[in-house]
Parts: C-alpha cells; structure tokens; sequence
C-alpha cells in the first residue's frame, strides 16, 4: 500500500519570536499569528484526503492539529512520543543567552548526536519519532494520508530517517512554522519526497536582511532553528 505521510510543524508562538527554547514544557501555545498561519495552511491542505490526525500532546502542537482539523469528520489523536526535544534545564531559556553564555549549548547545537545528563540527543529523538509514525501508520485507521503534527526537531529527524541523511546533520533542514512536508512511501521501494518545509507564506520568502543589521551570529542562527 503507497501512504504519503504528512509531517507539519505546529504554528508561531510568543516563545518563538522571543527565541526562547519551549522543550516539553507545558502551555506554550499559538500566537495570533500562529493561528492565521494554521489558517492558511489548512486551507491550503484542503485538498487532500487527510486519513487521520496525530499529534503531539504539547499544546501548540495539539492546537495547530485542531484547527488542521476542522471541517473534517476526524479526531485528533495524541501520541506523546511525537513531543518536542527534552531539553532538561536549558527549557526556557532564550538562545541568544545560552549562545553567550553556555559553552555546553553551543557544542550540543554543533554536534546533537551528544548531550549533557538530562538531555536528549538527536539520535534519541529520532528513535522515539521514528517509531511513533511507523506504529502509527501500519494502523489501518490511519489509512493513506495520515498527517503527523510535531515540533522542528521532530519533523528534521523524520525527513532525515526516510531520506538517510545522518541524525547528525538534520539540523541543517529549514522547517518554518506552520510548514508541511510530504513523504511518499511504498512497500520495498526508497522513500519519495514531495515536500519539505513547504508553507503557502514561507517565512523566507521577504527581502533579506543582512546578518550584520540583525545583529546575529551564526550560531545563533543555527540554534534559533531547534526552537
């Protein structure tokens, strides 16, 4: 049976514009402009047959599955190995802090496959994840277009997995708010990827401000993309 998987990260929130890492903790939920990014992607996926919505069980994920959902006769289902990278003590602190300050975040953003106790790798992740939709998906309820609402980390990890990128360098996949990819998959054929990070208004598509106005580095940058 062919299935094309639907791998969305959930919409902007208040900690995303404050660049401030949200992990597993509870309540961090859609800004208004999360919503209308929600919005207009759910208009935009409205033409395709979504089987069945799981989602993440943290609340900007669980609420951007909602609105995915409204106006289809499905129910959201929450699968908590779905959930947003376990950050352990750097959860909610703002990146730009950590970057200044914390030798230990900047060696776990530059290598993932390594962490301090209490903190989970990118292999751990994805071993989790990966599991998670392959559990899911081999479900005949889930049928052939199951949509899987997640976190950054979450959706690079998978399109790492069915691509054979290593877990180590999914951190250099862009995936906005708000955004859907789509992964073709098949019995005994490799993986065919539609879509990765796509969003009817990428956060990209505005005219480039150099980096030296922002006043950011590069390894800001590169962590801002784990939020």
């Amino acid at each position: 049976m062919k299935q094309t998987l639907l791998l969305i990260r959930h919409g902007q929130t208040t900690w995303n514009v404050e660049h401030r890492l949200p992990g597993q903790l509870p309540s961090v939920e859609l800004n208004d402009n999360g919503r209308q990014q929600v919005l207009r992607l759910a208009e935009a996926l409205s033409v395709l047959p979504i089987s069945a919505i799981i989602a993440s069980p943290l609340e900007r994920a669980r609420e951007t599955a909602k609105i995915i959902a409204q106006g289809r006769d499905l129910p959201v289902q929450l699968e908590p190995d779905l959930m947003d990278t376990n950050v352990g003590k750097w959860a909610g602190q703002v990146i730009e802090e950590l970057v200044k300050n914390d030798p230990a975040w900047k060696e776990y953003v530059n290598n993932p496959t390594e962490a301090p106790e209490g903190i989970e790798t990118f292999p751990q992740v994805q071993q989790r994840v990966v599991a998670a939709v392959e559990r899911w998906r081999k479900q005949e309820q889930s049928g052939v277009y199951p949509a899987f609402v997640a976190h950054s980390d979450v959706v690079k990890l998978l399109l790492a997995h069915y691509t054979g990128l290593e877990a180590k360098r999914a951190g250099s996949l862009f995936i906005a708010n708000a955004s859907v990819s789509l992964v073709e998959l098949e019995d005994a054929k490799v993986p065919h990827i539609l879509a990765i990070g796509w969003s009817p208004s990428p956060d990209w598509l505005k005219v480039p401000i150099p980096d030296i106005l922002k006043g950011k580095s590069e390894s800001q940058e590169q962590g801002e993309q784990k939020i």
